[in-house]
């Protein structure tokens, strides 16, 4: 992939789409792990936390970047990355953290937590760099600020705009097409028909969304039901 080329521009914007849909609540849990630290010690939690969890899923990402070149691994990441997609769609979040009220008890649970709950966004961020480190070093760096300090925004706007979640789930799932359809062993196949490749992505995109409605829809009278009782 060439630098500054139309590809390299569209597997950034990818990446911090990706980010910003997928890290809203690794924000919020930094807030909550800060909350019960005393005051003048809260920012520097924050802060510190931040920083910490920006470089466990840096090289996180940066070692899967590399494992996906191991034949086979593409298709498999790409499979796991459709179901991240629909899982998206369809779950609800609850932020219930377990916090102390020390520098570094809150600090073990913001790393931790978020090399666990990133794991999601690693795998979705590795996939739609194509192999290139530049792309999730800056992918990160302009992503992450938006997110640790644009949080509370960025969630409000989902809950005010639903579409927000299902266009991220979206291209979450283009990002996992690619990944198929690029798997060395599937590459060659389709490259000689084309029609068969953007044929596959459409349906995978699609299938993803359409399957994340209907069990939302299919979910709702049963939420209704308990709300009730």
């Amino acid at each position: 992939m060439e630098l500054f080329s139309p590809e390299f521009f569209s597997a950034l914007l990818s990446i911090v789409i990706i980010d910003l849909v997928l890290a809203g609540d690794n924000a919020i849990l930094i807030g909550l792990a800060a909350r019960n630290v005393p005051k003048h010690q809260q920012t520097k939690v924050i802060i510190w936390g931040t920083f910490g969890a920006i470089f466990i899923r840096a090289i996180a990402t940066l070692a899967v970047v590399w494992l996906l070149k191991i034949p086979g691994l593409l298709l498999v990441g790409g499979i796991l990355l459709l179901w991240i997609a629909y899982k998206l769609l369809i779950d609800k979040k609850e932020h219930n953290v377990d916090t102390g009220n020390s520098f570094w008890s809150a600090m073990k649970t913001i790393i931790v937590a978020d090399a666990l709950m990133g794991l999601d966004n690693v795998l979705a961020v590795a996939g739609a760099a194509h192999g290139s480190f530049l792309l999730v070093i800056i992918g990160l760096l302009i992503s992450i600020p938006i997110v640790v300090w644009g949080s509370t925004l960025i969630i409000k706007w989902i809950e005010r705009f639903p579409v927000i979640v299902t266009i991220g789930a979206a291209v979450i799932a283009f990002t996992a097409a690619k990944m198929i359809v690029d798997e060395k062993f599937l590459k060659g196949f389709f490259e000689e028909n084309p029609l068969l490749k953007w044929g596959l992505t459409i349906i995978l995109v699609a299938g993803v969304i359409f399957a994340g409605y209907l069990k939302k829809k299919k979910a709702s009278p049963v939420e209704a039901k308990e709300e009730a009782s």
